[in-house]
């Protein structure tokens, strides 16, 4: 016996002023509900409406440390490339000009580390 389907096929709409529609979307926010309709749905229905407490800083570290994990990616390419470059060279002139791009590259990187031990202090400096 296989499981009936239901189509929603009635559209209900209200008007709402911006602070209450605010209300809702807050609330909206902080449950795990992936659409507002389903939350709203729940909410009529007196279906159980799971929600979280998410801790802001660990939210603001983790969109840093992405961030911060992305470009030391990006630079890692750059320095998988420059490798590679300089293993096809044949000329002095060329290997010049990728010492000069390396070490500029190089620097970057180093930067990169620099500011992520910082942030990382930061956080640990924050938490314990």
């Amino acid at each position: 016996m296989q499981p009936t389907k239901f189509n929603r096929t009635r559209i209900v709409g209200i008007r709402l002023s911006s602070s209450e529609f605010e209300q809702i979307e807050k609330k909206f926010r902080a449950s795990t509900c992936r659409k507002l309709s389903d939350y709203i749905r729940r909410s009529l229905f007196d279906k159980p409406i799971v929600t979280t407490y998410r801790d802001s800083s660990l939210d603001d570290f983790m969109t840093e440390s992405i961030r911060i994990r992305n470009e030391l990616n990006n630079l890692g390419n750059n320095f998988n490339q420059a490798v590679k470059k300089l293993h096809t060279l044949d000329k002095i002139e060329e290997f010049r000009k990728w010492i000069s791009a390396f070490d500029s590259e190089h620097k970057v990187l180093l930067n990169k580390i620099e500011e992520t031990k910082n942030h990382i202090q930061k956080i640990a400096e924050k938490w314990l």
